[in-house]
């Protein structure tokens, strides 16, 4: 008696440890149905990128504004190393077909939970019925197109039997005894799996990039998008220049370069030039505040062609923007490579 006692309590404790992994932390974000990401804990932020940066001085500069300066220099330049001194940890639950796309992603460090040495949890994904897509005929890899409603409701169901029927089978060759690293086998990909995944920015940038694409598959997508939302609470500046010059940036081929060279006339280069001497001139003025007899002679060193007048005439509009120096000069130095 006193054994079977033992044995209940232990039955008892594994339950509730069973049922406390299958609860989504407060601090996570919830993904799908029973998933969730959650922050663990991140080392550095856009503080340690520029520390990275200025190795040679020990420390970062003490403006927000030139850290951020830098922050998008080397986001535009693609001096990617300062990125990998942040790190995330992340915690993660995730269907293990969503887990085997994620995984194709070898710059992590990962823990899973396993099915070798604990049991498998009855948690399964079931998309929901807006989710349930035709293969598309352009894109062998995605969905598109409506689904008869019960159509969607046969997808639903063959969903749960084949994970109820799996589960129930697993479940008794476990209670045989059977060896649950050769029985884990029986299971199908919509089975919940855990793990922790850390990675550095730079890289987490990538996998960002490629997995919030619109055309990456929904699934995957929401974890992805659960991990910029941290991305941009850690490293706020980064993730303004990743923004800026990668998801919205474009770069062009030889061959697209050479059409733009071609077909651009000549004149439009010189009206966006001219723009920028005005942007340039009026950062600097916003900087380190000139004198008004000094502005045109200021805008003049940056390349301007108007008239006095006229410089006067468009200053007065108060409707110059401002923006990065160094940023509006190397986009006139790419601009002027572009005229004939």
């Amino acid at each position: 008696m006193p054994g079977k006692c033992k044995l209940w309590k232990n039955c008892i404790k594994c339950l509730a440890q069973i049922n406390k992994m299958t609860e989504i932390p407060k601090d996570a974000v919830r993904c799908l149905d029973k998933g969730f990401v959650r922050l663990v804990d991140s080392m550095g932020g856009d503080d340690a990128i520029v520390q990275a940066a200025r190795v040679s001085y020990g420390k970062g500069t003490s403006k927000v504004s030139q850290d951020r300066g830098l922050i998008r220099y080397l986001m535009r330049h693609r001096h990617t190393t300062p990125f990998e001194m942040v790190e995330f940890k992340f915690h993660c639950k995730m269907p293990i077909f969503v887990a085997r796309q994620w995984v194709r992603h070898r710059t992590a460090n990962i823990n899973e939970y396993s099915l070798r040495y604990s049991e498998a949890r009855d948690e399964f994904y079931y998309p929901e019925p807006k989710q349930i897509q035709f293969q598309s005929a352009l894109n062998k890899q995605g969905r598109s197109g409506n689904v008869p409603k019960q159509l969607t409701d046969k997808v639903l169901k063959y969903f749960k039997e084949i994970s109820e029927r799996s589960f129930d089978m697993y479940k008794e060759l476990n209670e045989a005894g059977l060896a649950r690293e050769l029985i884990r086998a029986i299971l199908p990909v919509n089975l919940y799996t855990e793990w922790y995944w850390k990675n550095d920015l730079h890289n987490l940038l990538h996998f960002i990039g490629l997995r919030s694409d619109s055309h990456a598959q929904y699934e995957i997508r929401i974890y992805s998008d659960a991990m910029a939302d941290a991305v941009k609470e850690v490293a706020p500046s980064a993730w303004e220049a990743y923004q800026d010059y990668v998801v919205s940036g474009l770069r062009f081929s030889r061959i697209e370069r050479g059409l733009l060279e071609q077909r651009l006339p000549d004149r439009v280069i010189d009206d966006i030039l001219e723009d920028i001497a005005y942007q340039i001139t009026a950062t600097l003025h916003n900087n380190k505040p000139r004198e008004t007899e000094d502005l045109f002679i200021l805008y003049k060193k940056q390349g301007g062609i108007d008239s006095l007048d006229d410089f006067e005439l468009k200053w007065s509009s108060g409707e110059i923007e401002i923006g990065n120096v160094r940023e509006l000069r190397e986009f006139k130095t790419k601009l002027k490579r572009l005229k004939k």
